[in-house]
């Protein structure tokens, strides 16, 4: 899922999970720079075999043959490389849904796919209240180099009216290909457009940009990992130290999600650093962190807390074979990868007692589960470990987490952030637990990914005024 880091839900292996049929005809909607684009998605059994066809609608095409369908465990996979696309989704029998990633190209895109057709929301092709209408402001098309990588980066610079500022943040994005709105074009927001917007109408400057091989800037975003990232935020902070009319505007970095753990890496190295902002960042090690993320989504979806713990015991498991072996090769690393989630979901098809594992769908799913493990960024990331980091920033810092996201567990992480300034001697950080809001800091009901969109405000007011205010009181 674009943006969100990506939530490894394994292994719904139950006979109670199994009693209902994939089968059949599904719709649902792609929202994507604004515009939807209807999917039809026919799945069709003959004995142990699966098979897929799927239409457009708004582009005349119907009957699209896939080249295999695999579902095992509740666990969908769809190959569609024929026309560049793939599907792989996790079915929910009690919710008679599918939720999918839809890849084409470099796009990576929600799909909640339905027994029933999916009506065009109006809402979808509409501004959000909070986005501007008028621009008090003046506004700056900037282009600035990461010379260590060859990339250009290309941004928006904003600056008060009276062009007058004593500090100037640099927007880092979280996971997935974001341009420099970090537009969510599944749920129609734009969090750093209002961000920006705010922020520049309270008097502090802000750069944001297009991540790399996004939008305007080049560069290749599918080869790139965190470290890679890390160097391009730290272009765009020599960028603003380059230019005459910012020198002396004290530089921050705002990063939300993984952009809350690539602003550490850089402060952690460059001094020219005089703050950071924090939303819904890690303070513990990434594979801990998204042990807590699946076993908060299945719980969530309604999944049983015996198949909770199955799910983290595997994770875990996976997850350990990363930092086991960081030097292999790709394909030798895909190896060992693919041995060890084929032993796990044998074993857990065992355990269960599932006599439909057969043994085909076991090989057939092993792929389907390793295949977006071993990318360059997944391998790098699922290492991670923000510890180091933080420990070594001394300038001030401001970490928010919403106490229902269910992507970065508030209490988990802000007490990691919390330790790791504690252990770095910084006294001067504030941790802030924001009260029943998301994973995008929005006022949120239970922090399901299915509410982002169903929610009007693209940031919560007091998220937005308690990060101004303390940057504005910032010495």
């Amino acid at each position: 899922m674009k943006h969100f880091y990506r939530t490894l839900l394994l292994l719904m292996i139950c006979k109670a999970a199994s009693a209902q049929s994939v089968a059949g005809t599904w719709y649902g909607m792609l929202i994507w720079q604004s515009a939807q684009l209807p999917i039809v998605l026919h799945i069709d059994k003959n004995g142990d075999r699966y098979t897929s066809t799927w239409d457009s609608p708004s582009q005349g095409a119907k009957g699209l043959a896939t080249l295999k369908t695999n579902f095992y465990g509740n666990q969908l996979a769809i190959d569609g490389s024929n026309y560049g696309v793939k599907i792989n989704g996790t079915f929910v029998p009690d919710s008679n849904i599918i939720r999918a990633e839809f890849s084409q190209g470099q796009a990576n895109l929600p799909l909640r796919l339905q027994r029933t057709p999916v009506a065009v929301s109006s809402q979808a092709l509409s501004a959000r209240p909070q986005e501007p209408n008028d621009i008090p402001y003046q506004q700056e098309d900037v282009v600035f180099t990461n010379t260590k990588a060859g990339v250009k980066l290309a941004g928006t610079l904003t600056l008060p009216a009276h062009g007058k500022a004593s500090k100037i943040v640099v927007l880092i994005s979280g996971s997935g290909a974001q341009n420099r709105n970090e537009e969510l074009t599944d749920f129609n927001h734009r969090p750093f457009l209002v961000w920006s917007d705010w922020l520049t109408r309270q008097d502090i400057a802000v750069l944001r940009y297009d991540d790399r091989g996004v939008a305007q800037s080049t560069g290749d975003f599918q080869t790139a990992t965190t470290a890679d990232f890390a160097d391009d935020a730290e272009a765009a902070v020599k960028y603003i130290q380059s230019r005459s009319d910012l020198k002396g505007m004290q530089i921050g970095l705002l990063g939300h999600s993984e952009g809350g753990l690539i602003a550490p890496m850089v402060a952690a190295r460059n001094k020219a650093v005089k703050f950071l902002v924090l939303l819904a960042a890690p303070g513990v090690p990434i594979r801990e962190l998204m042990v807590r993320q699946s076993a908060d989504q299945m719980r969530l979806a309604g999944a049983s807390p015996l198949n909770i713990e199955t799910s983290k015991a595997i994770n875990r498991t996976i997850y350990a074979v990363f930092p086991r072996y960081p030097l292999l090769s790709d394909s030798s690393f895909k190896r060992k990868l693919t041995d060890v989630v084929y032993k796990e979901l044998t074993g857990a098809a065992k355990r269960t007692s599932d006599t439909a594992a057969k043994q085909s769908e076991i090989n057939e799913s092993v792929s389907a589960i390793v295949d977006p493990l071993v990318t360059p960024w997944y391998r790098y990331f699922i290492t991670a470990d923000p510890t180091p980091y933080l420990t070594k920033v001394n300038c001030p810092v401001l970490a928010l987490n919403g106490t229902l996201d269910m992507q970065v567990n508030s209490e988990e992480n802000l007490a990691g952030i919390k330790a790791s300034m504690q252990k770095a001697g910084n006294k001067n950080y504030t941790i802030v637990a924001m009260t029943g809001l998301n994973h995008l800091m929005q006022k949120a009901q239970t922090g399901a990914l299915s509410e982002y969109g169903k929610i009007t405000e693209t940031v919560n007011p007091v998220a937005l005024q308690k990060v101004s205010s303390w940057i504005k009181a910032l010495k």
